[in-house]
């Protein structure tokens, strides 16, 4: 009877402490995300020049690293609106551009966002109410996401317009894939921190919104 008890307060340890995790990491990616926008809004405002992609990546990079070594104290919430806070800024120049690049640029912004949301909303409900296990997909992923990065950069780097068109709807499929995958490591055990979890599902909003918004303008965007 009494190891049958220790099974029981185990599980609904386990569970609690699952919810918990849950509920902090989308009330931190919704604070983040509005964050976000307002850094948007800011350098939208104030008419702000797109950032150089290398210093982008590399200021990135800094802040991932700084969030990840501070992911178990207080200072890793500030390290992730630092994060998201940049990232959100970098969004601003991007998307002036696109309104001053099409006629049709607030649409294009709009499907995206709209886009964006559903797919967001959709395949975090699935896993949430199917509880399937997609850790399966976690080699896939960190494999596909490494080439579709190192792609993106030849991309660019060669100015291969199909080849980036190509890289955009990967990301699509990739960042979709990692929604499932992140959410799913939540509700198994896999991803006990909430902070980390945020950043994981920010930067996938991140890259499918911007996939989205340039597969959107390859296809039915109006130059000016």
């Amino acid at each position: 009877m009494n190891n049958f008890d220790q099974v029981v307060t185990t599980q609904s340890t386990s569970v609690l402490a699952t919810n918990k995790v849950i509920r902090n990491t989308y009330i931190l990616l919704s604070l983040t995300l509005l964050f976000s926008a307002a850094m948007a809004g800011v350098a939208m405002v104030t008419n702000a020049p797109p950032l150089n992609p290398w210093l982008t990546l590399g200021v990135y990079f800094v802040l991932l690293l700084v969030t990840n070594a501070t992911r178990n104290s207080g200072f890793g919430i500030v390290s992730v609106f630092a994060l998201t806070g940049f990232l959100g800024y970098t969004i601003g120049p991007i998307i002036t551009l696109y309104l001053a690049t099409y006629t049709n640029g607030a649409q294009l912004v709009t499907y995206a966002l709209g886009a964006t949301g559903v797919i967001f909303l959709g395949l975090s409900g699935y896993a949430l109410t199917t509880r399937k296990d997609f850790s399966f997909m976690g080699g896939f992923l960190m494999a596909g996401i490494l080439v579709a990065f190192i792609a993106s950069i030849a991309a660019f780097a060669f100015g291969w317009h199909g080849m980036s068109l190509a890289v955009s709807s990967m990301f699509v499929l990739l960042m979709a894939g990692l929604i499932l995958y992140q959410t799913s490591a939540i509700i198994h055990g896999g991803e006990t921190n909430y902070i980390m979890a945020t950043v994981t599902l920010y930067v996938s909003l991140y890259n499918l919104f911007l996939s989205l918004l340039q597969l959107l303008a390859a296809f039915s965007g109006n130059n000016r």
